[in-house]
């Protein structure tokens, strides 16, 4: 089989992918981790009670709900890289009004243009990596983006919290101010590279007049139906990961800081499989990775509530680690797999509503479960989601797509 036009480059070509999209995401990222755990004790702290707490820290994921459908039309309209450098300045605005503002609303008016830039920011990233990538590079790169993206997160509370110990806490806020404004610097200055421009011209060359959410969402309605149902199932799983081992552990009576230490070797075990999980996509095909992701993932939720001590919690949540890491860019690389060139950003806006959505989605049945008095329940429930979502993925997954070189099966 002959390489396709540009795969003799570099893997990561240092303008268009290393400075243009990955440096950007990891610096806006370490903004983000950094606010992301003193949102609610902001709250607090501005007078708020522990369930309006909760519902301020809940408006960054609310925020990409509302905005992932705008997102699509605002970088079909302005273009990828303009509609990245608007969410940069938004973003760079909502910290500073954070910091900068005293009362609860504009904190919570803070948080929503931040969940909301986010939505953005990644929609467009996501269309311009998509866009200068050969096909057969496509999961290498997309799932190295979802690395930076998670090492982003996991530095962030690091550098928040010396930020913070060496002045206050809106010092969480200031840091986030200044990484998304240098997001924005390197956005601007580093131009895509021509060759890489020039490739991504000529495969957009057939491309039709804007259509609308509507339509391309009414043109796709069975890959919705079938591979975005299988795309929110995957998020829900990954949603309730991010809840379930804290919540376990404060059920087990376990000192918050050895959740954290569990939590955080987990995370680390997840950042280390984001290069190998897209190798293999790119040489065998994205099933390899999706499938047994899941599974593992559902082994994880199904034995939690077998774990009665902390260093069971700590193997468990090592699987859960591992399991997520297998996965890393699955989710992306699916999308950019299936997104028509013609209306890829508004095809992708859907696409990140339904992972989105299960984010959401994923902790909202673990709550259910603890509400109803069983969070057992709840943590098999996710368990069963995860087969679910490993079932639906065997089932709709491409075989092949003419982007890809991976014809779906009938």
């Amino acid at each position: 089989m002959t390489a396709p036009a540009g795969t003799d480059a570099p893997l990561f070509p240092l303008r268009s992918v290393v400075l243009g999209a990955f440096l950007p995401t990891l610096v806006l990222e370490i903004g983000v981790g950094a606010m992301l755990p003193v949102v609610a004790v902001t709250a607090t702290g501005r007078g708020a009670s522990l369930t309006v707490a909760g519902l301020v820290a809940a408006l960054v994921p609310i925020g990409k709900i509302l905005f992932d459908l705008p997102a699509g039309a605002l970088a079909q309209r302005l273009g990828d890289r303009t509609a990245m450098l608007l969410a940069g300045g938004v973003a760079a605005v909502a910290f500073a009004t954070i910091a900068l503002t005293p009362s609860l609303g504009g904190l919570a008016a803070g948080v929503l243009a931040l969940g909301a830039s986010t939505a953005v920011f990644n929609l467009a990233r996501q269309a311009y990596l998509t866009e200068i990538t050969p096909p057969l590079r496509r999961a290498r790169v997309l799932s190295t983006l979802a690395g930076v993206h998670r090492i982003g997160l996991f530095l962030g509370p690091f550098a928040g919290a010396a930020v913070i110990a060496a002045t206050d806490v809106r010092g969480a806020y200031w840091l986030g101010t200044g990484a998304a404004l240098t997001a924005v610097v390197v956005l601007a200055v580093v131009r895509p590279d021509p060759a890489e421009a020039g490739r991504a011209r000529q495969r957009g060359a057939r491309a039709v007049p804007r259509v609308g959410i509507v339509r391309v969402a009414r043109d796709h309605r069975h890959l919705f139906a079938t591979l975005g149902v299988a795309i929110l199932l995957v998020s829900a799983v990954r949603g309730a990961r991010q809840t379930v081992i804290p919540l376990w552990g404060e059920h087990l009576g376990l000192d918050a800081e050895v959740t954290s230490l569990i939590f955080g070797v987990s995370g680390a075990l997840d950042m280390l499989l984001f290069y190998p999980a897209g190798k293999v996509m790119d040489r065998f095909g994205r099933l390899w990775v999706a499938v047994p992701s899941m599974l593992t993932m559902a082994v994880g939720l199904a034995v939690l509530p077998l774990a009665h001590t902390a260093p069971a919690l700590a193997v468990v949540a090592a699987v859960l680690g591992v399991g997520n890491g297998m996965g890393s860019g699955i989710v992306m690389t699916l999308g950019a797999d299936v997104a028509p060139a013609d209306v890829r950003p508004t095809f992708l806006s859907v696409w990140r509503l339904f992972q989105d959505t299960g984010d959401a989605l994923g902790p909202l049945v673990l709550s259910a479960g603890a509400a109803l008095g069983s969070l057992a329940a709840g943590v098999w429930a996710t368990a069963a989601l995860g087969a679910g979502s490993a079932a639906a993925l065997a089932r709709w997954v491409p075989r092949h797509s003419p982007l890809a070189n991976l014809v779906r099966r009938r």
